[in-house]
């Protein structure tokens, strides 16, 4: 199947619970030609592969089913405990043997019905899986899960959100439809977006969706974050900038009111790029160790707002953060984005003078393997400017070396780091 599940981990407490004990050998699994039912849990992410797992789960509105679990969840976001007995009891009468439904936080203000409509969903879907599955020979995808509109509404329409509005007819059409059958109490929040300037830019999305793609964000205080995200880790360092501090203010200060406003913003950013892994957080050195402590509580604080599960150390002594925060898709960085034509995703190309000098050094290696009068050099205009101009010397110098004239020819076309070196005769280059 193709339908990522959740998982406990989250604040949601939806997914398969943790299995413990002696992890068995892969080979007393499975053998080879077996065909098994599996699950995507995690999509392809840079050079790792896909994630998948034998423990189906299939997310409905307010539970999911997880067929092959015996076990039953409740959102830790629940707290009543009446409303924990009541949803426990009206789960565990549908629930088959040998099965489990975790039920999710937006359960709490559904009715039975409307629980036990969404389990039997579930359970109908569960039983085509495993028709498709009889009649089919792997590899074939048997089900996938809702697109992308469908799956943010199913997952995110509480009763706290006043309304989803869409900006395309057959969008709302289609939406509309699926909140009537699955939601109806929240039928009317659906809205076909009316305005005359396109919907990002009426609701201020276009600002923030290319903020989230900066390197650099401000802060209010006029500090800022950087954020650098790398194959191991996603670094974020935080700056004080011109924010001096408000009058009468000490330097500690001044840094605990800049750290306190990043660790706001850093939760907020963490999630709409959607930042996860391994990350570190540079915070400005404080001095006193209950200022530390005040910054780690309000980290703390924010992430709780966090579906996606995170765990945090305690401020160092230099102001490092160490935390974990799950990640099952790319993030938008990645997914909105391409590597640089350019510098082919480093973030810096060589300088002209670098390789003005790694031509020179070609010329070395290659002149006594030419057979022409002269060597012909095209590269690109910023480096022939240099090798024609300030660097006129280190060219007599080669050419001395090597017994033969060197000429410079500037391409506009070229990237800065392409060159091409030949042998000339008599005005014409040649192709050695």
């Amino acid at each position: 199947t193709a339908a990522a599940p959740a998982s406990l981990d989250d604040d949601d407490g939806e997914g398969v619970p943790r299995r413990t004990g002696k992890h068995a050998n892969i080979t007393e699994l499975v053998r080879p030609g077996q065909e098994i039912l599996v699950q995507v849990v995690k999509d392809p992410i840079s050079s790792k592969g896909a994630r998948i797992t034998t423990y189906i789960s299939l997310p409905g509105r307010n539970v999911v089913f997880m067929p092959t679990v015996s076990h039953i969840g409740i959102s830790r976001r629940i707290s009543s405990e009446r409303e924990r007995r009541r949803l426990r009891r009206l789960v565990d009468q549908m629930r088959p043997p040998g099965a489990g439904f975790i039920v999710r936080t937006v359960a709490e203000t559904a009715t039975n019905g409307q629980i036990r409509g969404d389990m039997d969903y579930l359970l109908r879907l569960w039983a085509n899986i495993k028709v498709n599955e009889r009649v089919h020979r792997a590899p074939v995808l048997l089900y996938r899960d809702l697109n992308l509109m469908l799956r943010v509404v199913r997952d995110n329409l509480t009763p706290e959100l006043s309304k989803v509005i869409v900006d395309d007819r057959l969008a709302h059409e289609k939406l509309a439809r699926f909140v009537s059958a699955f939601m109806p109490d929240c039928a009317q929040k659906i809205e076909q977006y009316s305005g005359r300037e396109p919907i990002f830019d009426g609701y201020g999305i276009e600002i923030e969706l290319n903020r989230a793609l900066e390197r650099k964000v401000p802060l209010k205080s006029g500090g800022s974050l950087v954020f650098d995200q790398g194959e191991a880790l996603t670094a974020i360092d935080v700056n004080t900038g011109k924010f001096v501090g408000a009058k009468g203010k000490t330097l500690e200060e001044t840094i605990t009111h800049t750290n306190l406003e990043a660790a706001e913003e850093i939760a907020d950013q963490l999630r709409l790029r959607n930042l996860g892994g391994l990350v570190i957080i540079d915070f400005i050195d404080m001095d006193k160790e209950s200022n530390r402590r005040k910054v780690y509580r309000k980290l703390q604080d924010v992430l709780r707002k966090d579906r996606a599960k995170a765990h945090i150390t305690k401020i160092s002594e230099m102001g490092l953060v160490e935390m974990s925060r799950k990640r099952t898709r790319e993030s938008l960085g990645r997914l909105l984005t391409a590597p640089c034509e350019s510098c082919n995703g480093k973030g810096y190309t060589k300088s002209a003078s670098t390789v003005c000098y790694e031509i020179l050094r070609e010329i070395r290696r290659e002149a006594p393997h030419m057979t022409g009068d002269s060597v012909l050099v095209q590269a690109a205009a910023p480096v022939a400017e240099l090798m024609n101009g300030p660097e006129t010397g280190a060219i007599d110098h080669m050419v001395k070396r090597i017994q033969r004239g060197i000429e410079v020819q500037s391409r506009k076309d070229f990237h800065i780091e392409k060159f091409e070196i030949r042998a000339k005769n008599k005005g014409r280059a040649n192709s050695e």
